[in-house]
């Protein structure tokens, strides 16, 4: 059932809670996020730090992940240099660029294992040691993983086809489609936008009534592509049909 689900193409805005549960629940890499979890707390349980320790590992890991988030989705995931070089064009393109083409393909929503599992032990499991050793390394690298499945499920539902009735909910819903259907250059978070207001990337689609030229290709356009053909000559088409918004326009 897993292998038919997955088979199928997945699109958000036609997709109900269910749907979405159903297919969330048996992706591979979910699967992988929850087992390496389910591993590490053996592993930590095997050689214990205190539970002081443990504790301020996880709070600790919880409180870096916006930042670090912030950082590779701001300067890393949506600069230029990535689309120039064919050592990461291929990589870009997987991880970022094909999300944009297409915000509401279930399929490349989800991060790639190849750079999300480095990119949480490298965040994770250094201040762990620091706190308390081998084991709450491994608890804040368990937490790292549980916390990246809930900002993937918490994604997806952002990109279900309905309104919000919590408050909350319906701004941290609007300002992520304002990030993927006005302008890509802000809004960076997904639950947590604290790092948006410090560093200024927090908007509203009325304090910028321009829409961004780039909000689906990113600045791999026509003239890029000419320049640096490597992300076109993977894309089942050089210029990819810009995405419809679904009808939520009134949610953004």
């Amino acid at each position: 059932m897993q292998q038919r689900i997955w088979k199928r193409r997945h699109q958000l805005d036609r997709m109900t809670f269910r749907d979405l549960t159903v297919a969330f629940f048996q992706y591979q890499a979910v699967w992988a996020y929850l087992l390496l979890a389910l591993a590490s707390g053996v592993l930590a349980a095997m050689r214990p730090s205190s539970a002081l320790q443990t504790i301020a590992a996880v709070v600790a890991a919880g409180l870096i992940y916006p930042l670090v988030w912030y950082v590779l989705h701001r300067w890393v995931l949506h600069s230029r240099w990535m689309f120039k070089s064919p050592l990461t064009a291929g990589v870009w393109k997987r991880i970022h660029y094909d999300h944009h083409i297409d915000p509401n393909h279930l399929e490349v929503l989800f991060g790639a294992l190849y750079t999300t599992l480095p990119t949480i032990a490298v965040a994770t499991m250094p201040i762990g040691w620091l706190i308390g050793g081998f084991g709450a390394a491994m608890m804040a690298f368990a937490a790292g993983l549980l916390i990246t499945c809930f900002y993937e499920f918490v994604h997806c539902v952002e990109h279900l086809p309905y309104k919000p009735r919590n408050r909350m909910f319906a701004e941290m819903k609007a300002r992520h489609l304002a990030h993927h259907f006005h302008d890509e250059d802000g809004n960076f978070g997904i639950t947590n936008f604290a790092w948006d207001r410090l560093f200024g990337t927090l908007y509203e689609r009325r304090d910028r009534p321009m829409k961004s030229p780039t909000v689906f290709n990113l600045g791999y356009d026509e003239e890029a592509a000419r320049r640096w053909p490597w992300v076109a000559r993977m894309s089942a088409a050089p210029t990819p049909v810009r995405p419809r918004n679904n009808g939520r326009s009134r949610n953004v």
